[in-house]
């Protein structure tokens, strides 16, 4: 392994001793390019290194994030409603039977998404990825939009909480081909020193969308009456989804192809044309199992995380502490808030520590902070609450801001897509989406209010033993792509380093 120091410009080997070359590389962005200058018996090239436009790179995250807003303020707003969905399409139950009916509809949309990952995803991988982003925008917004134009079940009876149901499943299906293939498209762009900062804007758009959605449904419960929102007022937040829509299909439509499928296509494009989805998942699941249930883990650590804080706690607290609808709503749009300042910078953390580091000592915050952060919501006043959300929303932070580089980089280019849209969309369903409905059944079923805090404490286990099997990936190039910079100056400090690499190896040899 070549062995060099970590600060200052390339070297070169010396006659006699050979003398490390410097880099301002990290251990294992070296020891990668130490393992490619072995495998090529040359070193980088100026050909080899592609340079990303920064026009082309602005517009990718844009375009990408505008798509995770749309999806989560759909997310938020129906979080945020959901008792008063409850009352809408199931009038006839209690209202815990309401609150579980509501989110059983928003968990029925997960059990659809592995399926949308594996139809899109292998169309990413074959097709192209622009264009299957284009299409997932354009199904999400018309799913969403489609929900505020249902009729009441006093209108029309059983057939409301049915198109409920389709609606949602038509979100979901469009959903699984959406996170695997924006943080595929954002990875694939982002120059290799800054993916972990780059790609966080995508987790950036998430956030801002969730707390566009709850801050519209909190103004609307200030604004109106239980009845008024009941009657109509519900409605108004997903029939925004049609010209936020029609915005992201747009920005989507004028975006190009990445680099790295450019390459794969241009290598290996009658192979790719031939694959069929059958042969991908198969081939996925023979050769990239161990990455597979990796991204499975850190899934379940984030979105076990994440809709437990964006999906119950706002019905947690109306329905089991009992806490006015508006004051819970900002209390969770708080914490919302806190994330978006927040998850930028532990994008950039992440490229500086690596992601392991981040991942594992929020895991194992959880497990220690779960149960405290959820007694300090319990607490009557202002500041404890907001103390317990504010834990609860960094540790969140901690597990999104990393999560658009690291998983990415689990797959190579050529099954990449498909691969992210298995993996997280069978973890999301199975783990995530399911968090609101398993969680607000268990403290119906046990009357133990602290079962949210247990459940955040498992998920922080798995997350930990995951953490141990996760390869580092921060400032390394993807697999079976071309290193990526930012500029020329970049490119030629990353040729001039990977020759003196190349030197010292060959002096040594």
């Amino acid at each position: 392994m070549v062995d060099v120091t970590p600060d200052g410009p390339a070297g070169s080997a010396g006659a006699k001793e050979p003398r490390e070359p410097v880099t301002n590389l990290p251990r294992q962005a070296r020891e990668e390019m130490a393992r490619r200058v072995r495998r090529r018996k040359r070193a980088l090239r100026k050909e080899d290194v592609h340079v990303v436009e920064p026009p082309l790179l602005r517009r990718a995250v844009g375009a990408s994030a505008l798509g995770n807003c749309m999806e989560w303020f759909d997310f938020g707003v129906y979080s945020y409603l959901a008792a008063t969905i409850g009352k809408v399409f199931f009038p006839g139950a209690s209202p815990g039977a309401q609150v579980i009916s509501s989110f059983a509809t928003f968990a029925a949309a997960f059990v659809v998404r592995p399926l949308g990952g594996l139809v899109f995803g292998a169309l990413g991988d074959r097709l192209g990825r622009q264009k299957v982003l284009a299409t997932t925008v354009l199904m999400m917004a018309v799913g969403t939009f489609a929900i505020g134009l249902i009729p009441s079940y006093a209108t029309i009876g059983i057939a409301a909480p049915i198109l409920l149901l389709v609606a949602r499943m038509v979100q979901g299906f469009s959903t699984g081909g959406e996170y695997g293939g924006a943080t595929t498209f954002v990875a694939e762009y982002s120059p290799d020193r800054r993916r972990g900062f780059l790609s966080s804007w995508l987790d950036f758009g998430t956030f801002v969308g969730y707390a566009l959605g709850s801050a519209l449904v909190t103004v609307l419960h200030f604004l109106l009456t239980d009845a008024e929102m009941i009657a109509w007022g519900w409605r108004l937040p997903f029939l925004i989804a049609a010209p936020l829509g029609v915005i992201g299909l747009y920005m989507r439509l004028k975006l190009e192809e990445t680099p790295a499928f450019q390459q794969q296509l241009d290598e290996h494009e009658k192979s790719l044309a031939q694959k069929s989805a059958g042969s991908e998942f198969r081939t996925i699941i023979r050769n990239h199992w161990g990455a597979l249930l990796i991204c499975m883990g850190l899934v379940l650590l984030y979105n076990v995380t994440n809709y437990m804080v964006t999906g119950y706690l706002p019905t947690y607290q109306t329905e089991v502490l009992h806490r006015p609808s508006g004051s819970a709503d900002v209390l969770v749009l708080v914490g919302m808030v806190w994330i978006v300042l927040l998850i930028t910078f532990i994008g950039r953390l992440s490229d500086r520590v690596g992601r392991r580091p981040v991942y594992g000592v929020a895991a194992a915050a959880m497990i220690v902070l779960a149960v405290p952060s959820f007694l300090l919501i319990k607490v009557h006043g202002t500041w404890p609450p907001v103390l317990g959300v504010l834990i609860l929303s960094t540790l969140l932070a901690c597990f999104a801001a990393p999560s658009a580089a690291t998983l990415p980089a689990l797959f190579p280019t050529a099954v990449r897509y498909a691969a992210m849209g298995i993996g997280f969309n069978v973890a999301v369903a199975a783990f995530g989406g399911t968090t609101p409905l398993a969680t607000a059944a268990l403290v119906h079923a046990t009357g133990n209010d602290m079962m949210p805090a247990f459940y955040l404490m498992a998920a922080g286990v798995i997350g930990l033993v995951t953490v141990k099997f996760l390869p580092e990936s921060a400032q390394v190039p993807l697999d079976g792509s071309r290193p990526m910079v930012g500029s020329v100056e970049e490119r030629r400090e990353l040729v001039a380093t990977s020759q003196a690499l190349y030197d010292h190896a060959r002096s040594r040899s």
